[in-house]
């Protein structure tokens, strides 16, 4: 029986660079995302912010490097290689997918029948229980917990299949929450950015309780990483920490510029609502003066 990742030689700097493999599916899905993207700029009559293309190329870039480049060589010798993977799929492209509210382009651009069809689905029930805030932050802290605690990562080491499912799982539950969030595109339900923000805060505590459960707990793949028989490289305990703390540490570091976002946008929505209320204010004052008059500005009877 060939077992995935068996027979690799030790990861150099020089083979982390060089080392490349071809996946078909990956690399469609991204293209299809790209072109599509790219499709609507050229049909938008209106200026589109250069800052949600270049999101959108970041992204793109990203899941490259992680289907293709060594880190997907590696994915199936090296347990912070799939850590790596995960932390891009479920907090950092989808956060850049967010950044570039490719439904707001698709609004600007498709048939008014396909943007009719978006509308309904928006609106509908399902998808204002999707991205309520508690739903929402379960999509993003529950994944992990459920590849690692259930047996799903050695089957997902395992299955090439698996694996594919795996990672749309991964990054469609991060788009939810990043979409649903950050509130770029048109959302079913708007959350007050200040709530948002302190959720954001208390899922570092999460990530830090998936980090330990990592560190401490026992070795996930023992049948899978001893049929691969890896004998350069950190130990398997030692694998497994790193891969610990790319989910503790850099999912952490990656979720940075999240919270600044979202600490950004509370900022303005605040800044914007003081304005609303002073304006209202001053209508309710000069109306009030109005109607009222100064005493020596009243007619005499």
């Amino acid at each position: 029986m060939i077992v995935p990742g068996a027979g690799l030689p030790p990861l150099t700097g020089a083979r982390l660079l060089t080392s490349w493999t071809l996946a078909p599916g990956a690399l469609g899905g991204i293209a299809l995302l790209g072109g599509g993207y790219g499709l609507g700029l050229r049909r938008l009559a209106a200026p589109w912010p250069v800052r949600r293309t270049v999101a959108l190329a970041l992204a793109l870039v990203l899941l490259v490097l992680i289907s293709s480049s060594a880190i997907a060589v590696y994915d199936d010798t090296l347990f912070w290689a799939r850590a790596v993977q995960g932390v891009v799929l479920l907090v950092v492209a989808p956060m850049l997918l967010a950044a570039a509210a490719p439904l707001t382009l698709a609004r600007g651009t498709l048939p008014a029948r396909a943007v009719a069809t978006l509308g309904r689905l928006r609106r509908s029930g399902v998808a204002r229980a999707s991205c309520a805030p508690g739903i929402a932050t379960l999509a993003l802290v529950g994944p992990p917990f459920l590849l690692y605690l259930t047996g799903l990562y050695p089957l997902e080491l395992r299955s090439p299949t698996v694996s594919g499912l795996v990672s749309l799982g991964l990054l469609g539950a991060g788009l939810l929450y990043a979409v649903s969030r950050l509130q770029i595109d048109p959302v079913p339900r708007t959350t007050h950015h200040g709530l948002t923000l302190g959720i954001a805060i208390a899922e570092v505590v999460t990530d830090g309780v998936l980090g330990l459960v990592l560190w401490l707990g026992p070795l996930l793949a023992v049948a899978h990483d001893t049929a691969v028989d890896r004998d350069w490289g950190p130990s398997l305990r030692d694998d497994q920490a790193v891969g610990a703390g790319v989910w503790w540490i850099g999912g952490d570091l990656a979720g940075l510029p999240f919270l600044g976002a979202i600490a950004a946008r509370f900022a303005a929505a605040d800044a914007r609502e003081a304005r609303r209320v002073d304006a209202e204010l001053d209508a309710q004052e000069a109306a009030g003066e109005r109607g009222s008059g100064l005493w020596w500005e009243r007619p005499e009877r």
